[in-house]
């Protein structure tokens, strides 16, 4: 967003750089100045030099045609020369004024005031160029007749004359105001809200760019969490198909309810990959979700170390619908069986708790196994959930993993509630 305080006090871009190609209205060799902001030297200038060359060349034949009607070349000369002189200051002093304004570097709403009156100063001295230039020409019109310029006007009533001054002078404030910067006057105005459009689409796009950037992230962090576990307890069903065979079907009993709750996540993370998706999300779920998918992950464990491991989940029924990231939790979990209950003989049990802590979200999960050993806390998947935080959150959410004397660990988020993600 472009800060309050800088466009209500001073123009907030350079007068002699180009603006932005969504901000010019139009384009082309002839209208090449209109690139630079209205009333800044560049543009003046090269307005000023297309008038140029369209009144020279106008004055070019009204001289030459006044010099051949009157045999005198150098009337037509003085001729072209008055209505050059006549059309170039009607036309330009009044930008000119303008552009010294604007160059004062005054707060925005001085410099609007001093450029109205600017231009309103040059529509003025285009009135007395405009006179200057055409009883000259009336002049030599006349000497181009063998007549003086002695003309006796029709008489008028006075309400005629009145109506009449009224449309001359109505006339003549359009003409000058058209050439002298008038029609300028209005594309400046527009300017700064084009330009802060602009500004603001560009602010857009750029928040758009970084969102599917980390959405693209999101997504390839998601995508490597890998069930390692699924080919260990694949080959668990196959010893137990001759030994226990009860026991292998509860095993794949809870493999198939782990993977109902898991592989849909999975298949969301692979569509934000796609790029060609219009509207990609960052795959927000709900803490129950994961609580589920963490306790069929958990039972599944519990039948493949045959009893051994017990899981506890206590959370305030009320948090289950409280946004949080996917297949967050379920690396932590995973990262406590992995070095917390399977390393330790005999059994162990995780918890998992839940609770609001002020304006965040407090989530633990606690074992009773090995503890912190040299080299936990370094791997993929813990590395993955500090990444997955800081890309959501930034700063603004905590991880810690710490010891649980006399024996376990603790691993423990806290993540801003709704509404406070980027």
């Amino acid at each position: 967003m472009i800060p309050s305080s800088t466009v209500s006090d001073r123009t907030p871009y350079a007068l002699d750089q180009p603006l932005p190609a969504e901000v010019v209205v139009a384009r082309g060799a002839w209208l090449g100045y209109r690139r630079y902001p209205v009333f800044g030297w560049r543009w003046l200038r090269g307005r000023s030099l297309i008038f140029a060359v369209a009144i020279g060349a106008w004055a070019l034949l009204t001289g030459w045609g006044m010099g051949m009607m009157a045999s005198d070349m150098r009337l037509g000369l003085l001729s072209g020369l008055h209505f050059f002189g006549g059309f170039i200051l009607m036309s330009c002093v009044g930008p000119l004024f303008a552009t010294l304004v604007r160059h004062r570097g005054w707060p925005l709403r001085r410099e609007r005031i001093g450029v109205v009156l600017a231009v309103l100063a040059g529509i003025v001295v285009a009135y007395f160029a405009d006179t200057w230039a055409s009883g000259y020409l009336e002049q030599a019109v006349a000497k181009t007749h063998g007549i003086t310029a002695k003309v006796k006007p029709p008489e008028f009533s006075p309400f005629v004359k009145a109506i009449v001054a009224t449309v001359n002078v109505a006339f003549a404030v359009l003409i000058y105001g058209a050439l002298g910067g008038g029609l300028a006057l209005r594309a400046y105005f527009r300017e700064l809200g084009r330009w802060q459009d602009s500004r603001q689409a560009a602010a857009l796009a750029a928040l758009q760019a970084e969102k599917q950037r980390s959405e693209l992230r999101l997504g390839v962090l998601q995508a490597q969490v890998e069930p390692h576990f699924l080919f260990n307890t694949l080959a668990s069903v196959r010893a137990l198909v001759r030994q226990d065979p009860g026991q292998a079907e509860a095993t794949l009993d809870a493999l198939v309810d782990y993977l109902r709750a898991s592989i849909p996540r999975l298949r969301d993370a692979e569509a934000t990959l796609d790029s060609t998706l219009p509207d990609s999300s960052l795959l927000d779920s709900t803490l129950g979700q994961q609580l589920d998918l963490c306790a069929s992950y958990l039972e599944l464990m519990r039948l493949r170390t045959a009893g051994r491991l017990s899981h506890a989940i206590e959370v305030d029924p009320a948090l289950r619908d409280v946004p949080f990231p996917p297949l967050l939790l379920i690396s932590l979990v995973e990262n406590a069986v992995k070095h917390g209950i399977e390393p330790r003989p005999g059994p162990g049990r995780i918890t998992l708790s839940a609770e609001r802590d002020g304006d965040a979200l407090r989530v633990r999960v606690i074992d009773d196994g090995m503890g912190l050993q040299p080299g936990i806390g370094g791997g993929l998947g813990l590395a993955n959930v500090r990444a997955q935080l800081q890309t959501r959150y930034g700063d603004r959410a905590e991880f810690a993993l710490h010891s649980r004397p006399p024996k376990g660990a603790c691993a423990e988020l806290r993540i801003p509630l709704a509404g406070d993600a980027r």
